[in-house]
């Protein structure tokens, strides 16, 4: 009762410094625009449903929602998602949205794969499931690793384990680290590098990696032993009249201080996504890894590339790793390994680390890791049916060909004034809404400029990821071009209601 009462006179003084808004306007009523007006403050992307009859409600549901605020479980009703076709998925009422997202930037494939389907339900009659532990396995996950080492080309890797997430990959990641050092009498080699606004996981370890606060608030993380070095995205930090070259330079050259601060003895890995996801779609400016490489691998500091959204073709490549000459010592994978249709995740290992791992496993009588479901059948039969398709399909090859129709169509729309910058590559893609053009001028967070465009695309029955004022797209590889051009057609739509609602919000300074 008195933490109701607490949160509730949090809530009410929190609202209360834009009350004016609501006064304001005629249409501040409406709940199009007040829900995006609060989930700029306590969410980063609510679900924005009518409060009307024809809504099949779920107001108050039982779940504990993930990256979701109370509030919005409570008083709204959450978009409840019944079925999948293709490039689209289907709410409980029927309506229809275009899911410019893939779900999670993980349904390569779209959501009605029959032979991912097949595949699922042929091992489920088989074998639905049996562990990989003590040297026993399945023929799945043997066959799955095999797959994923002939795949990887990037660098030579020689030993595959499989998680159920890209957060359980990340975390193992650090473990595997940990181990290799103590078996080589590097105790104190144990530090972990990653960069601001990174995103590798929820779990403990790889919410601590992530360099977004809002994984860290109250959680009591990071934890003490990941560092955090800059952000890559040039058009926000580069100094006046600095390139993208002298960028990566100043970076890697702040990164190198870091690490003589830290001592390089203590410095164990660094880790990076090819393109930063969750942090808003950051790609890298130029030669930045080619510098960060040629630092860490100075310091004999383990590479481990974050693949999990960029991995089976995201970028054009059929690894990230690929587009950016980025040779890891490690690398995490998940989403696209099964288009999403079952959950796992998997980590390479480099020789060098696995024969290290091997031999002390050895000494101790056990690698003593390893989760119930790591090589689950099932995941893995999904994983490579998946993995087949990519290859019959040519999956780097279609999205060569709908990325530049997607990239340049929503581009087109840069010179927006609300629009700061619009970056991305390949079929994935973040819109950056500033006041002015200027990284230095954000809209005021109480507009929620972000969350309102974030309505307006959904009311025209289309799905996209919203951050603050930051949004996100990585549609399926299948999608046609006649489906680009509707996710560009709805942009559009939603981009002018929501210029529009910032003319309005300026006349009422």
């Amino acid at each position: 009762m008195v933490t109701s009462k607490l949160l509730q006179s949090s809530l009410k003084s929190q609202t209360g410094s834009f009350t004016k808004h609501f006064s304001a306007s005629k249409r501040l009523s409406e709940n199009l625009y007040q829900i995006p007006l609060l989930a700029r403050f306590y969410g980063t992307d609510a679900s924005l449903q009518k409060e009307d009859s024809t809504t099949n409600g779920f107001k108050g549901h039982d779940m504990l929602a993930p990256f979701t605020a109370g509030w919005q479980s409570t008083d709204v009703h959450p978009l409840v998602i019944e079925k999948s076709e293709g490039s689209y998925v289907y709410d409980v009422n029927g309506k229809k949205y275009l899911d410019s997202l893939a779900g999670l930037w993980c349904t390569a494939l779209g959501g009605s794969e029959p032979r991912l389907v097949a595949a699922a339900t042929a091992q489920l009659n088989t074998l639905p499931f049996y562990h990989s532990f003590w040297n026993r396995t399945t023929k799945p996950s043997l066959d799955l690793a095999k797959e994923l080492l002939e795949m990887f080309t990037a660098s030579k890797m020689a030993k595959v384990f499989f998680t159920n997430s890209g957060s359980e990959a990340n975390d193992t990641q650090v473990k595997l680290v940990w181990y290799y050092n103590n078996a080589l009498g590097r105790p104190n080699k144990k530090k972990f590098i990653a960069r601001q606004k990174s995103y590798h996981g929820s779990t403990m370890i790889a919410a601590s990696l992530s360099g977004l606060p809002a994984l860290h608030q109250k959680f009591d993380l990071p934890a003490p032993f990941v560092l955090h070095t800059d952000c890559p995205h040039y058009w926000r930090y580069a100094h006046p009249g600095e390139t993208e070259e002298e960028y990566s330079t100043r970076l890697a050259n702040n990164l190198e201080d870091l690490i003589l601060k830290e001592g390089p003895e203590t410095i164990a890995a660094f880790i990076a996504e090819p393109v930063m996801g969750a942090g808003g779609v950051i790609p890298p400016p130029a030669t930045y890894f080619e510098k960060v490489q040629a630092v860490v691998k100075k310091y004999d500091i383990l590479f481990i590339a974050d693949e999990v959204i960029c991995a089976f073709g995201r970028l054009g490549t059929m690894f990230g790793c690929d587009k950016y000459s980025i040779k890891p010592d490690l690398v995490s994978f998940a989403k696209a390994l099964s288009s999403a249709y079952m959950p796992i995740g998997a980590i390479l290992v480099s020789p060098e680390v696995s024969e290290v791992i091997h031999s002390q496993s050895n000494t101790l009588g056990s690698f003593s890791h390893g989760f119930t479901y790591s090589g689950h059948p099932v995941s893995c039969a999904v994983a490579i049916e998946a993995l087949k398709i990519y290859k019959e399909r040519n999956i780097v090859e279609q999205v060569n060909k709908i990325a530049p129709k997607f990239q340049d169509g929503v581009k087109a729309f840069s010179d927006s004034p609300i629009i700061g910058e619009i970056r991305g590559t390949g079929l994935i893609l973040g819109t950056e809404f500033a006041d002015n053009k200027s990284p230095n001028e954000p809209f005021p967070p109480e507009w929620g400029i972000g969350a309102y465009f974030g309505a307006q695309c959904e009311k025209h029955g289309m799905l996209v990821r919203v951050s603050g004022d930051n949004i996100m797209m990585s549609p399926p590889f299948i999608m046609s071009p006649a489906e680009v051009d509707e996710l560009i057609s709805k942009y559009g739509k939603a981009l002018k209601a929501t210029e529009e609602r910032v003319k309005e919000l300026k006349s009422q300074q």
